[in-house]
């Protein structure tokens, strides 16, 4: 198994569903259409549909249904970028070396495209649902995502993110912000993978618990390079967290601190991926590739 030709085989499988995703012939069916699509082609490392479709293929799932739910992921995790690039949340002007969506289509449709993005996924999820005559373990998987993505996971995070104040901010805040903003999508696609799959009550569980210290590691990496990485291969803008004010984990622990946990969060991941049932060899690479990561 090669590392890179497995990710990339993932990343192509979603990609190829991308574009059949939107119908509609009228003038506001093209400007809404374009604005989705801006964003859902702007690239990305396209974690979370890769992880979800791992999962689904390691525990023999039916690929088609899965590549519906690995695109509704991604459309979800889009739609939350382009509304955190929005003037009231964190006022970016860049993501993935283009400009933001509403620098191309202004603040309204932004709007507009990522609220498309979030009801065309639960479309998305129950079309594959029906079709597959309503599996109990696919609406598990589909209400896993929705919930990982509402105002007990993502939408939550980001509430907390803006209302916290900045004075008064430790570690099991921040720990509390980034498990939801950041890290209930990626436990989503690793649970909804297994869900889909019919994976073992007790993987799933562990998969949860995977997910969990893979959003904190990721995030922790992401608040480093903000602050050291180079913003030509991030394609956004550094030292925005200093600019909007903002903690990190650098600025409450400090960068070398940080390093030593992504680190310890590494090996711990490594453990719980040996007490997976299937085998997990491209999972650790990912792990690996995550936390070493410079974009």
């Amino acid at each position: 198994m090669n590392f890179e030709n497995r990710l990339k085989e993932h990343i192509e499988r979603v990609e190829s569903v991308i574009q059949g995703s939107f119908d509609g012939e009228s003038p506001a069916h093209g400007i809404i259409r374009e604005s989705m699509m801006y964003s859902l082609n702007a690239g990305g490392k396209r974690l979370r549909p890769a992880l979800l479709l791992e999962v689904n293929k390691l525990y023999g799932g039916d690929e088609e249904a899965a590549v519906q739910f690995a695109l509704a992921l991604e459309m979800i995790h889009t739609y939350s970028l382009i509304h955190d690039d929005l003037p009231c949340m964190d006022d970016d002007d860049l993501r993935r070396g283009k400009p933001t969506n509403h620098i191309m289509f202004g603040y309204d449709i932004a709007v507009l495209a990522g609220d498309g993005l979030l009801n065309l996924a639960a479309e998305v999820m129950l079309d594959t649902v029906i079709k597959n005559n309503y599996l109990p373990n696919f609406i598990d998987a589909m209400r896993e995502i929705l919930k990982a993505s509402g105002p007990s996971g993502m939408i939550l995070g980001q509430v907390a993110d803006i209302k916290y104040e900045t004075e008064s901010m430790n570690r099991e805040t921040l720990d509390f912000i980034n498990k939801n903003k950041t890290g209930k999508l990626i436990v989503a696609a690793l649970t909804a993978g297994g869900l889909l799959a019919n994976a073992p009550v007790e993987d799933v569980a562990l998969l949860g618990k995977i997910g969990e210290d893979m959003g904190l590691m990721f995030q922790m990496v992401d608040d480093v390079l903000d602050l050291t990485g180079d913003p030509e291969k991030l394609g956004k803008r550094t030292q925005m967290d200093v600019k909007n004010d903002k903690r990190t984990y650098p600025m409450l622990i400090g960068i070398d601190e940080v390093k030593i946990q992504i680190k310890a969060y590494e090996n711990r991941l490594m453990d719980y991926l040996d007490r997976l049932s299937v085998d997990t060899e491209f999972l650790k690479e990912l792990v690996h590739f995550l936390a070493l990561r410079d974009y």
